[in-house]
């Protein structure tokens, strides 16, 4: 069934003699101020009325003050403000039947019929359940004589859109959900800052997460900082895991580790269904094995702070598609949530989701275990089958006699040392030897070559920067040497880590097969950059966290500007040619511009863009942010735009500028960056081993075709191996970014959220899907 628009609908006049409330309920999120912000402007944008709903359901029922229209400088500042800006209440009122019709009559008299709910499942059913009973609420009002039949009439029917706000990330059928990602960031600062202190006492740790019924965030810290042991309610430990806990912690300790991490989702139990506590986890340790044990329970601080870039442009995204589906819905269209799938925005039938949701409780109380990690989902799975790849070593007692050579490319990036760790103990669980390139081409050139093993890339995971070195050489003029040393150290496969260069190093390669048989092996580039503009990936490691400390500084470079009013940032980002930095910070931090070299922009729209700021000003919101990719023009550099701006903003705003740097290439990768590359790191490896044996002939390998020569991206849903040659065609070599960016769609919600008055193609709106009931036999 699809919910695409004809393209010769006018988007702004959608909303027309139409009136939409927007609600936050349950538990409270980071990214649902993006999300209210984003429902309030795109709802004005198309001609509606939007009205906010304080306090949850609990001001639906109390009507008055409480629900309020909202207008456009209402939502600012928001962006990067965590929590829920309208309040959020749990609400007894709204279950019983006379608590929901005085609801129904708050709404009926102010001519409110399109409902947008931003909470978890709880929330959502209550508003499905609202919708169903609605026009029997309607009758009973008339026959009261709360409202007349006029009134009935014109809000028969009501519509309903949710958004799962919920840092649990426990709805089913929604890969993330608001919130998530920025619990992750708290978690993983307070395990970076206790690593510290852990390894100086040789402590063991034990982190307690929330999760009463989820166990996402515990699982995707325990993929981050590699701890030693997991516990998540979705897959309780076997009968005799207290002494498996034991032997593992002190296997740690025999190789060298000075601590052990272990994470507890608060909802941990046993398979005989007993909860399992953080204290009777310390008392095994301590008991048994004597250890200098502590507790931490991460509580409501992962609820707190500022939302994460993804947060908030999930949050916006989201915004965007719910205005869309509640002005397309008829009274034929089940209530539906809209939802990230990979990078794909859907809708998903709302009441679908809800029965997955109760499948896995149901799955978890009846002890199917694995049905309850199936039906959580493809993410949830794949975090789960990593993690116990990757978590403690059982090397195989067959040596497989392979040599996998790994090696990073390019400009450094976070996330990349976290790719490495878990290329290198996959390739030791595969029975590899595993050998580390420094410096890059040129290392492999010169022979700076050496064997890596399990416990040299401990504490890998979380560290910025490259450990193994990295170079921009490309292998062009040094294929002689490279090739001699593929001999010298026997090396069967190539695993590489980086960015532009190290697609078109491997393409060079893979042209030099002809010429040098030594180069007719697997081999397989994971991209890693900040730029993200690696051919064959719509994400490369690297650029969650330039994405976060690009939104970090650029908040804080407004909220320098709250004091001196009437002041305009310019502010400029790195991506090489690539515009995805830009963009997707001025959808994160709120700008009002981003000029890129993809969308090429002339001295008419640098005037649009000074008008729009001077009418701003005119406002309430006196302060504006312009973002500038380093290589969007030649001509209108940085200093270019910043004369002009404060040229033709005499007297009305003053301009400041920062050119944010290398900045941007440092600091600790983001829970993303880790989990991407720790995923990235072990999918290559396992590939290559498949590889290598369809390769074996005559007792030797030799692989020419081009597919043994890969990328692995991710393309919209799922990591996919492409051939590098294939690859060439849909590639701008000069200008080192790929032909078409899937992001460039998302970039007319910035200018709207911006108030320009642009055209947003409504022609190609997500259709709405189904939830696949059950995976089994899958």
């Amino acid at each position: 069934m699809s919910s695409g628009l004809h393209p010769t609908t006018d988007p702004t006049k959608m909303g027309l003699g139409r009136s939409i409330a927007v609600l936050t309920s349950g538990g409270d999120a980071q990214g649902m101020n993006a999300a209210v912000r984003a429902t309030v402007r795109v709802g004005l944008y198309t001609g509606a009325k939007v009205y906010f709903v304080h306090e949850g359901y609990q001001g639906l029922v109390d009507g008055g003050d409480n629900i309020r229209l909202a207008t456009w400088e209402s939502v600012s500042m928001m962006l990067q403000l965590g929590g829920t800006v309208i309040g959020s209440a749990r609400c007894k009122d709204f279950r019983s039947r006379e608590g929901r019709m005085k609801a129904a009559c708050n709404l009926v008299k102010l001519g409110i019929t399109n409902l947008c709910v931003i909470g978890g499942d709880g929330s959502l059913t209550g508003a499905n359940s609202f919708r169903t009973e609605w026009s029997g609420l309607l009758s009973d009002l008339v026959q009261d004589g709360k409202i007349t039949d006029t009134q009935a009439k014109q809000s028969s029917h009501l519509n309903i859109v949710g958004m799962v706000g919920s840092i649990d990330n426990d709805f089913c059928g929604t890969d993330m959900t608001i919130g998530t990602d920025s619990a992750l960031h708290r978690i993983i600062e307070v395990v970076d800052a206790i690593t510290t202190t852990a390894q100086s006492h040789q402590r063991t740790f034990i982190l307690e997460v929330m999760g009463r019924h989820c166990g996402y965030l515990a699982l995707v810290t325990a993929l981050s900082c590699g701890a030693d042991w997991v516990f998540i309610p979705e897959m309780p430990p076997d009968e005799d895991w207290e002494n498996h806990l034991c032997r593992r912690l002190t296997d740690q300790r025999s190789r060298g580790s000075r601590l052990n991490v272990i994470i507890v989702a608060e909802g941990a139990m046993s398979r005989d269904g007993k909860p399992i506590t953080s204290d009777q986890i310390k008392k095994l340790v301590t008991d048994r094995l004597g250890f200098d044990t502590r507790i931490t329970v991460l509580g409501h601080v992962q609820r707190g702070g500022t939302p994460s870039a993804f947060d908030r442009i999930l949050g916006s995204r989201m915004g965007v598609e719910a205005v869309m589906a509640l002005l397309e819905a008829t009274p034929d269209t089940p209530a539906c949530v809209v939802s990230l799938s990979g990078n794909q925005a859907v809708r998903l039938p709302l009441m679908e989701c809800v029965q997955v949701t109760k499948d896995v409780t149901n799955a978890m109380a009846e002890g199917r275990y694995e049905d309850a990690i199936k039906l959580r989902g493809k993410s949830f799975e794949n975090n789960w089958n990593t993690y116990k790849l990757l978590a403690h070593i059982n090397a195989p007692d067959v040596k497989s006699n392979i040599n996998v050579a790994i090696m990073n490319i390019g400009a450094p990036c976070a996330g990349m040392n976290a790719a490495v760790r878990s290329a290198v103990r996959m390739g030791l669980i595969q029975g590899h030897n595993m050998l580390a390139v420094h410096d890059g081409f040129d290392g492999l050139a010169h022979g700076q070559i050496e064997p890596i093993t399990w416990t040299s890339v401990t504490g890998w995971t979380g560290k910025g920067g490259s450990m193994l070195g990295t170079k921009r050489t490309l292998p062009g003029k040094l294929l002689e040497e490279i090739s001699l040393n593929i001999a010298k150290f026997n090396i069967h496969a190539l695993v590489i880590i980086g960015g532009f260069e190290a697609y078109v190093g491997g393409l060079e390669l893979v042209q030099a097969r002809e010429k040098y048989e030594e180069l007719c092996i697997p081999m397989v580039v994971i991209p890693a950059t900040v730029s993200n503009n690696v051919p064959g990936s719509d994400f490369s490691i690297g650029a969650d966290t330039a994405l976060n400390t690009i939104t970090a500084t650029c908040d804080r470079i407004k909220q320098s500007a709250a004091g001196t009013k009437r002041r305009v940032f310019i502010v400029e980002t790195m991506g090489g040619y690539c515009g995805y930095l830009a963009t997707m910070a001025g959808l994160a931090a709120g700008a009002d511009a981003a000029y890129i070299y993809e969308e090429k922009f002339s001295i008419k729209d640098l005037e649009v863009n000074v008008e729009h700021l001077l009418n701003k000003m005119k406002t309430t919101v006196k302060r504006g942010l312009i973002l500038r990719n380093e290589n969007s023009n030649a001509n209108y550099t940085t200093d270019f735009i910043f004369n002009l701006y404060s040229e033709e903003g005499k007297g009305v705003f003053d301009c400041r500028k920062n050119v944010l740097g290398h900045m941007q290439q440092g600091g600790t990768p983001t829970p993303f960056d880790r989990n991407f590359g720790t995923k990235m790191g072990a999918k290559s490896v396992l590939w290559i081993t498949e590889k290598l044996k369809d390769c074996y002939r005559h007792g030797r390998i030799f692989a020419n075709m081009p597919d043994s020569a890969c990328v692995l991206g991710m393309r919209k849903r799922e990591l996919t191996f492409q051939p590098l040659s294939e690859l060439k065609e849909g590639t701008d070599l000069e200008h080192r970014i790929p032909k078409t960016q899937w992001w460039m769609k998302i970039r007319p919600i910035m200018k709207i959220l911006a108030k320009y008055d642009i055209e947003l193609d409504t022609s190609e709106h997500a259709n709405m899907e189904h939830v696949i009931k059950s995976p089994l036999g899958k």
